[in-house]
């Protein structure tokens, strides 16, 4: 009898649902089980950490990774799974690319607990107690992760062998990923497995007047389910996101949040978002043109709503930074 695949899954910093995502395949579980015995599974099965490093250098053939790279444990775990696999993916949109955690790369960790632990309407946090590596208790010290100043892509930590995208990964893609395994019959290494079209290739709408005269918020208006969004005003994602999600989002009066990442062509999805809804906003000169695109709200937050790690801006810059007003000491200094 052939002997049973070894499966680890494990999550970085995400929502979960990747977690789930895997048992979305239904009765293709059993099939599952038929090959593959799950060596690591924390969220459906009572595993340690020290049951991982106890195996072989190796032993563990799959390790499917979801969730982005937040904290000391998730970097630690990353390390230590990578040295126990043959094979890493990294499942699903977080472990990708960053993902919605990502998006915290537009500050910093005092920042972040300083809104989190100070400002927000419901603390009440008098003594301004922030959360520490290591912490005296009563019953001793207790540790606790580091939070990271940046928030990292798996392949940004480790080396990965293939990539499956999706917030979370579909049912189908899954079963692919899945079947892929079993017969050995893999893609080359770094391959995202999915289509190399786009979201806007597989989506049913009517595209006909490729311009935006201007800008709406989708709940701000009932869309025409038959016209494309974009030409409707509403920011869509789909001209430079991978398809294989069946426009899952647009065929429910949603706009493409981006969620597949980009194409094998992109480099950078948002700025090639930025790029293709800006060539098709109508205007008759700069300044209108300016007065439309300033109507866009939060286009970080849209365009690089699933991907900022993994581009080509990665974070903000904070500390550190130059301010205005010190070049301006310098160049009056330098003028003098």
């Amino acid at each position: 009898m052939k002997e049973k695949l070894k499966l680890a899954i494990y999550w970085g910093a995400g929502c979960g649902g990747c977690e789930v995502s895997f048992l979305d395949i239904n009765e293709k579980i059993l099939d599952v089980a038929a090959v593959a015995d799950i060596v690591f599974f924390p969220l459906g099965m009572d595993f340690k950490y020290s049951d991982v490093r106890n195996y072989p250098d190796g032993w563990i053939d799959v390790c499917l990774f979801n969730g982005s790279i937040r904290n000391s444990e998730a970097e630690e775990m990353a390390h230590l799974l990578r040295k126990k696999s043959k094979i890493m993916v990294a499942y699903g949109s977080c472990a990708q690319m960053g993902g919605i955690p990502g998006l915290g790369n537009l500050a910093n960790k005092n920042k972040i607990f300083e809104i989190a632990y100070k400002k927000t309407a419901s603390t009440n946090n008098p003594t301004d107690t922030f959360p520490l590596p290591r912490c005296e208790v009563n019953e001793g010290e207790l540790d606790l992760p580091e939070f990271y100043d940046t928030v990292m892509t798996l392949d940004q930590v480790i080396d990965v062998e293939y990539y499956l995208p999706g917030c979370p990964p579909t049912v189908k893609w899954i079963n692919t990923t899945i079947d892929a395994i079993v017969s050995g019959n893999l893609p080359p290494k770094g391959s995202v497995i999915g289509l190399k079209k786009t979201v806007c290739d597989e989506c049913p709408r009517e595209k006909k007047e490729k311009v935006i005269t201007e800008f709406k918020r989708f709940f701000e208006v009932i869309p025409d389910p038959d016209k494309c969004l974009l030409e409707q005003g509403i920011i869509c994602n789909g001209p430079a996101t991978r398809g294989g999600c069946e426009a899952a989002c647009l065929s429910v009066n949603m706009p493409c949040r981006g969620c597949f990442g980009p194409t094998d062509e992109v480099i950078d999805q948002g700025m090639k978002l930025t790029s293709a809804i800006a060539s098709i906003v109508k205007a008759e000169n700069e300044k209108e043109a300016a007065e439309k695109i300033n109507k866009i709200v939060d286009p970080m937050g849209t365009f690089y709503m699933y991907g900022l790690p993994k581009s080509l801006l990665r974070r903000a810059r904070m500390d550190n930074q130059i301010k205005v007003e010190e070049v301006k000491e310098v160049l009056e200094k330098e003028m003098a």
